[in-house]
C-alpha cells in the first residue's frame, strides 16, 4: 500500500497518477456534477491562492460551515496547500453558538458551503473575511464561483510536517461549551491508516459521506481515509433523496449512528410488517431474493465494511439486521483519541460489546470502573484551556474518556455508563442509565430515551416515540410499553426498575438543543427542562403517560 505523511500528500499522488478519475460526486436539483482528481485539485489550487491573497499569518486558523458537499473537501484541501489550521462547525448550529467557535478559534477567515438555513446563522459570522459556494444558494461575502474566474492557481502548495496542527474539531458537547480538540497532521494520518489496516479498505472503492464532517469519525472514517485510498466520494443531496443517492452509490464501508439503523429498521417494517418478513425469510430461495433486495435498497448490496458508533446499539438491532444478512460492527472512539479505541471486526465479533482494543492501544480502569486509555494519536489538548486538558490525563499520561466498561474474558470491551450520567434516586442509590436506555430501545416504537430519577424513589423513562409507535393508538402503544418494562425490570436491581414512561409532545432534535448534531440525547437539557415535573409523574396512578 502507498504510504503518506498527511491527507494532502495522499491527494496531489492521486491528482497526479490518476487525473481524469472521478474523486466526487455532487447531486444538485437532481442531476449530478462530478469532479475528477485533476478538477478537485485545480479548485482547491484557486481557492487556496485567494486565501493566501488575505495575507495571514502562517497556520491561521480557517473557519469551514457547510453540509457534507464536493465542496468541502475541496475546500479542506485548499486549507491544507496553504498550511492552515482547519476550524470545521456543526452546519446544523445556531448563530450564537457558530459565533462562540469562531470567536474562541481566532478563526481569520470563513468558507460557507451547503446550508439549510444560512439567512438564520449569517448573524453568528462577523468581521472576518468570508467565502460562500453559489452553486448552494449562498452569496455572502466572496463567491466561490469568481475566484475560479479570476484567480490563478497557487502553484507552491505547503506540505506541512507531521507534528503541524492540521485541525481544531469542537467537541458535539452533551454538556456545556464544545471544547476545542487539537489534532496534528500525524495523528489523523496514523488513524486514518490504521482504519484502512484493519478494515482492509482498497484503493478506489466508493465512499459515501453524510455524517457531518466536522464530527471526527466522519472526518477520518470517510473523509481522511477515503482521500488516502483515491475513494470516489458520494453526498446525499437532501434528506428526501437520501435513500437513493445511498442506493445509487452501494459503498464498500458505510458508517451509521443507532438513529440511522433504527430509522432503516422503521422504513423495512413500515413496508414489509415483522410476521410478514419473518415468514418469508423461512423460505429458502425467497429468503436470499429478499435479502438481496433490501440490501440493494438499503444501498448495502456492496459494503463490505458496515460500521455503528458514537453510542450504543441495542443488541436486538444488530441481530435484527443480521437476519438480512447484515453484519453490523460496532466501534468505539473519541474526539479526543482520534477515534483509535476498540472495534468489532468480522474475524472478532461479539454483538453487544464494542470490540477488543485495536493494535497499538493501551488500556486501563480507574477505580471506579472509567475507562483510561493512551495510543499513538491522542490528542495534543483542548485549545487555549490548558488547566482542562490537565484534568482528563493522569499522571502516566493515560486520558480519562469519561465512560465506564469492563473487558469480558475473551477480551472484549462492554461500555456501561457514563460517569457524568450517574444519578441517584432518592433512596441514595447510584443509578447508569445507558444499559437500561440500551435495553429499552429493542422495542421499535420508541425513537429516544432518557432515563431520570432525581428526587424520586424509582426511575422513570423519559421517551420520544417512532414513526411505528405515532401510527398506534393510546391503547395498543401503552400496553407495548408496559409490556417491555416487564420484561425488563426483572434483570435489574431494585433500585433500578423502571416505575413509569412518560412519552414527550415533542421530538428531541438538534434544533430544539436538545440533541448533539451526531444525534446523541443532551440529558442535561432534558433535565433542566423536565426535572420539576418527576415527582407529579411518579405520583400519577397511570405507568404510561402522555405529556
Amino acid at each position: 500500500m502507498q504510504t503518506f505523511n498527511s491527507p494532502l500528500e495522499a491527494f496531489l499522488y492521486w491528482e497526479e497518477h490518476t487525473p481524469d478519475r472521478v474523486f466526487l460526486n455532487q447531486p444538485i436539483n437532481g442531476k449530478v456534477i462530478t469532479y475528477t482528481f485533476f478538477q478537485a485539485g485545480e479548485e482547491s489550487r484557486k481557492i487556496a491562492s485567494s486565501l493566501k491573497a488575505l495575507s495571514l499569518p502562517e497556520q491561521s486558523h480557517i473557519a469551514l460551515l457547510s453540509k457534507n458537499c464536493a465542496h468541502w473537501i475541496i475546500a479542506d484541501l485548499a486549507i491544507m496547500m496553504c498550511g492552515y489550521v482547519s476550524i470545521p462547525i456543526y452546519p446544523t448550529l445556531n448563530a450564537e453558538a457558530i459565533n462562540q467557535i469562531l470567536i474562541h478559534s481566532e478563526s481569520k477567515a470563513i468558507i460557507i458551503g451547503k446550508l439549510d438555513d444560512y439567512k438564520s446563522q449569517k448573524k453568528g459570522i462577523q468581521n472576518i473575511p468570508k467565502i460562500s459556494i453559489g452553486l448552494y444558494g449562498v452569496e455572502d461575502g466572496e463567491l466561490w464561483e469568481d475566484i475560479l474566474l479570476k484567480e490563478k492557481r497557487l502553484e507552491q502548495v505547503h506540505i506541512k510536517k507531521p507534528n503541524d496542527l492540521h485541525t481544531i474539531i469542537y467537541t458535539s458537547g452533551t454538556t456545556g461549551m464544545p471544547k476545542g480538540v487539537m489534532h496534528s497532521v500525524s495523528n489523523f494520518m496514523k488513524s486514518a491508516n490504521t482504519g484502512i489496516d484493519i478494515f482492509k479498505i482498497p484503493n478506489h472503492c466508493k465512499c459515501f459521506s453524510y455524517l457531518p464532517l466536522a464530527h471526527v469519525a466522519e472526518r477520518i472514517v470517510t473523509g481522511t481515509c477515503g482521500v488516502v485510498v483515491g475513494a470516489e466520494f458520494y453526498f446525499p443531496e437532501s434528506l428526501e433523496t437520501f435513500a437513493s443517492d445511498l442506493e445509487n452509490c452501494q459503498p464498500y464501508l458505510f458508517f451509521a449512528v443507532p438513529r440511522i439503523w433504527s430509522k432503516f429498521q422503521e422504513k423495512i417494517l413500515s413496508s414489509v410488517p415483522q410476521k410478514k418478513l419473518t415468514f418469508l425469510l423461512k423460505i429458502p430461495i425467497v429468503n436470499s431474493i429478499i435479502k438481496n433486495k433490501l440490501k440493494k435498497k438499503l444501498g448495502l448490496k456492496q459494503a463490505q465494511v458496515i460500521l455503528s458508533g458514537a453510542a450504543p446499539l441495542s443488541e436486538s438491532i444488530i441481530h435484527w439486521y443480521k437476519t438480512l444478512g447484515i453484519t453490523i460492527l460496532q466501534a468505539y472512539g473519541m474526539t479526543e483519541d482520534c477515534i483509535i479505541s476498540h472495534s468489532n471486526l468480522h474475524e472478532a465479533n461479539k454483538i453487544g460489546t464494542v470490540g477488543k482494543a485495536i493494535k497499538g492501544v493501551r488500556i486501563k480502569f480507574s477505580s471506579i470502573g472509567e475507562i483510561c486509555i493512551k495510543n499513538d494519536c491522542l490528542m495534543s489538548g483542548y485549545y487555549k484551556l490548558p488547566e482542562v486538558t490537565a484534568s482528563v490525563f493522569d499522571h502516566e499520561g493515560y486520558f480519562k474518556t469519561g465512560d465506564i466498561g469492563e473487558y469480558d474474558h475473551d477480551g472484549f470491551l462492554t461500555i456501561t455508563g457514563r460517569v457524568k450520567d450517574q444519578f441517584k434516586t432518592d433512596k441514595g442509590k447510584y443509578i447508569s442509565p445507558a444499559p437500561i436506555e440500551l435495553a429499552l430501545s429493542k422495542n421499535t416504537d420508541i425513537e429516544q430515551i432518557c432515563i431520570v430519577g432525581t428526587g424520586i424513589p424509582q426511575p422513570i423513562a423519559l421517551i420520544t416515540l417512532s414513526e411505528l409507535g405515532r401510527k398506534k393508538n393510546k391503547a395498543d402503544l401503552s400496553a407495548g410499553l408496559i409490556e417491555t418494562v416487564h420484561q425488563l425490570n426483572p434483570s435489574l436491581e431494585k433500585h433500578e426498575k423502571i416505575e413509569k414512561i412518560i412519552i414527550m409532545k415533542e421530538d428531541w432534535n438538534v434544533d430544539n438543543g436538545l440533541t448533539t448534531p451526531t444525534l446523541k440525547v443532551k440529558r442535561n437539557a432534558i433535565e433542566k427542562i423536565h426535572q420539576e415535573f418527576y415527582k407529579s409523574w411518579f405520583e400519577d396512578s397511570d405507568k404510561v403517560i402522555f405529556e
